[in-house]
């Protein structure tokens, strides 16, 4: 009878372990690229989601599927056609190459957005300015292939472009007002141009859900600081190379993440958004703290490792979790 009492015990505990487990929210991490240049960094990138079954977000800037031919087919706002802040493709080689990593990364399940085109401060445009800007992106990705006289345009690419691009991310994460009336107009779901101080769930408040890179702990004396890469190197470094000191900064960098990780994991369980470029700054050191990091995290049983649009259809209004 004690016998048949203990196990009845056992059996219970376990089926009440196991509906805890399944009520409590996953730790989701988001982890995003803007710029989306260099073809080889788009094949490490694919091969770390390959690895560890995470998905990504690669904000697109749109002049790097224009070769040094076609770059006149962009005129961004208050300046003449064919120039750019961060230069265009190589060659069209170059570019035919980047859209097949696009193309892959899309069939592999990462997302791709926007990060609009020539890489300008918007922080004085005007919402015309910012429609001006978001039509060129849409014309030249879904235009890509005829614009550079590249042939064998997957069949689904416009359609593609047209109807799963809903996502944004202003350069220098500079936004506005007349930048927030003019996504909605644009058919964009999402902005994810906001910094908060650490984690946040998604602000619902406006016309387009806002996502937020938080501000975690960072160094020696644990100061706050924006989790992107580039913030990381200018910290670090001032934004000089220093490659003799990447395994030291690669370090901090992959504790930062880790500590705002289990923050988290071990409380509220509040998106962790991470922010890189397609740049090996510092010798590497923070793209070296990535891979590490989604190594160790990516793969738990509790952890998902998922793209903007991924976190929006699991976590949208009225879907709740790790709020």
């Amino acid at each position: 009878m004690l016998r048949s009492f203990l196990a009845a015990g056992v059996l219970f505990a376990s089926l009440t372990g196991g509906l805890q487990a399944e009520e409590t929210a996953p730790q989701y991490v988001v982890i995003s690229f803007d710029g989306a240049h260099d073809n080889a960094l788009w094949q490490r990138s694919r091969a770390l989601g390959e690895e560890t079954g995470a998905h990504f977000t690669y904000f697109l800037s749109c002049v790097y599927l224009l070769s040094p031919e076609t770059r006149h087919e962009y005129q961004a706002p208050n300046r003449s056609a064919g120039r750019s802040n961060v230069g265009f493709g190589e060659t069209k080689q170059d570019v035919a190459e980047r859209l097949t990593q696009i193309w892959t990364a899309r069939s592999e399940g990462h997302e791709i957005a926007s990060h609009g085109c020539g890489h300008y401060d918007g922080k004085d445009w005007r919402k015309a300015d910012w429609l001006g800007e978001f039509a060129s992106f849409m014309r030249i990705v879904r235009d890509a292939y005829a614009i550079n006289g590249i042939p064998d345009e997957p069949e689904d690419w416009k359609h593609f472009v047209e109807t799963e691009i809903s996502g944004f991310r202003a350069p220098y994460l500079s936004a506005s007002s007349s930048l927030l009336k003019a996504l909605g107009q644009s058919g964009f779901h999402y902005n994810a141009s906001a910094v908060s101080n650490g984690p946040e769930t998604a602000d619902r408040s406006g016309t387009v859900v806002s996502y937020a890179l938080p501000t975690v702990p960072e160094g020696p004396k644990a100061r706050r600081i924006i989790a992107m890469d580039y913030n990381l190197f200018v910290r670090h470094s001032g934004g000089i190379e220093r490659r003799s000191d990447a395994a030291l900064f690669s370090e901090r960098a992959y504790q930062a993440f880790k500590t705002a990780y289990e923050a988290e994991r071990g409380g509220r369980r509040r998106p962790l958004q991470l922010g890189f470029h397609f740049v090996l700054m510092n010798g590497g050191a923070y793209w070296d703290a990535l891979e590490r990091f989604a190594r160790e995290v990516c793969g738990r049983l509790d952890t998902r490792c998922v793209s903007y649009s991924e976190l929006e259809a699991l976590t949208g209004a009225g879907k709740g979790a790790g709020g």
